[in-house]
């Protein structure tokens, strides 16, 4: 039974998308069913992906899909995984957290003499083959992304039948594909978990304002967070309880409003002062300045945070900007 399953918001929101830039026209009561709370039922997404499978020509939209999906889709578990040090430590993250992206599907790793096996091991059924393409076209893309190009996978295996060229397939993905396997992974040497990931420099940071901006420009206009922002913006020293008040709710109940939109008021408060901060840096503001008008105690509480945010001291960071 597939009933108690469920899917992030975020991720749904990225298959949705993917699908109306392949020409899928996605009824309206089925794209609001799949945008309207924190956690999409996986009916509902088991009905948008059979919609996708069925409307689009392209043998390889499924995969195209995944290898175009970034860390921000994976919400919680996408930023963990850049938090990591390593490769390594990154599909540990990998395999504890990914049911929270989705609940009926994990990794899990296999070892052996200088290979590492990530088995991806899904219990879905509907469109079953296009949905593992796309989570392993996901895996390969995004570890080449965080280690700067430098993962290079041994091969890729698919327990089902090509759906196109093999040829096809090791372009998109870079690496070579063997079809009709025991199981669904990604194959590396063991010398692969070593890589360091990017760190969280301007790198990193450009992509995770790249997945910002896509959040924001998502938003409705009139939605909770969109307001959040707008008041955060105008009044960045003022709280949860402050800002809830100019909303006509409790802190507690603006909690659960932007809980209802897979966001975080902290989370999103921290985002827009880095915003601000980093704005006014290049701008050449004072450190000290920046840090009083953004409501820190003084400039070594800023200082903290935005090491935190960046990676860096802000003097630093006004030096390289």
């Amino acid at each position: 039974m597939q009933d108690h399953f469920s899917v992030t918001a975020r991720f749904t929101q990225a298959i949705l998308e993917a699908a109306q830039r392949h020409g899928v026209r996605v009824p309206d009561d089925l794209r609001q069913a799949l945008t309207h709370h924190a956690r999409v039922p996986m009916a509902q997404q088991d009905a948008l992906w059979s919609l996708f499978a069925n409307a689009t020509v392209d043998p390889l939209a499924a995969l195209r899909a995944g290898t175009d999906l970034q860390a921000g889709h994976l919400d919680i578990v996408g930023m963990l995984l850049l938090s990591c040090d390593t490769l390594g430590d990154a599909l540990e993250v990998l395999t504890e957290y990914a049911p929270i992206v989705g609940d009926n599907a994990r990794f899990e790793t296999q070892a052996s003499p200088g290979t590492m096996l990530l088995r991806y091991q899904p219990e879905y059924t509907v469109c079953r083959d296009q949905r593992v393409e796309a989570a392993l076209g996901c895996v390969v893309s995004l570890a080449r992304w965080m280690t700067n190009g430098r993962f290079h996978p041994r091969e890729v295996l698919f327990m089902h039948a090509p759906r196109a060229d093999v040829a096809a397939y090791e372009e998109l993905l870079g690496c070579p594909v063997r079809f009709g396997q025991p199981c669904n992974g990604v194959s590396m040497d063991a010398a692969e978990l070593g890589h360091s990931l990017i760190e969280a420099g301007q790198s990193l940071h450009a992509h995770l304002r790249r997945l910002a901006d896509d959040m924001l420009a998502s938003l409705a206009q009139g939605s909770v967070s969109a307001q959040v922002q707008q008041l955060i913006r105008a009044n960045p020293r003022w709280g949860k309880e402050r800002i809830g008040e100019q909303l006509g709710m409790s802190g507690r109940n603006l909690n659960r409003k932007l809980a209802a939109e897979a966001i975080s008021f902290k989370g999103l408060r921290e985002a827009l002062l880095y915003d601000m901060a980093a704005q006014a840096l290049r701008g050449g503001q004072a450190v000290a300045a920046v840090g009083e008008r953004l409501g820190f105690s003084d400039e070594n509480a800023f200082s903290r945070a935005f090491r935190r945010w960046s990676g860096q001291t802000p003097a630093q960071f006004a030096r390289s900007a």
